[in-house]
């Protein structure tokens, strides 16, 4: 089994993902392989707390240019995962 710190890599922390706080959704930069079972695992694992569900999406990476040159992004994977209603809070997201 993978460890749940290499499936789960950060936070992701914008005016949107903050929102949902309020509804119990948290969203993670999860392991571009990671499936929900382990994305689910890991949270329970690190965090302490009861999952729900965990919705994933796999983002594009953009591209840029400089000048002539022309590159690109690399694509990730974002989870958002959703708390039981009987779960704690995710203590690292109400610091914030």
């Amino acid at each position: 089994m993978k460890d749940p710190h290499d499936i789960i890599i950060r936070p992701w922390i914008t005016e949107k993902s903050m929102a949902m706080k309020e509804n119990r959704k948290y969203t993670f930069v999860v392991h571009p392989d990671a499936n929900k079972t382990e994305i689910k695992n890991a949270v329970e694992a690190i965090f302490g707390v009861k999952v729900e569900k965990v919705n994933t999406m796999n983002m594009r990476g953009k591209k840029k240019r400089m000048g002539l040159s022309e590159g690109k992004r690399p694509d990730w994977k974002k989870a958002i995962v959703t708390l039981k209603k009987d779960s704690k809070a995710i203590e690292f997201f109400e610091s914030l």
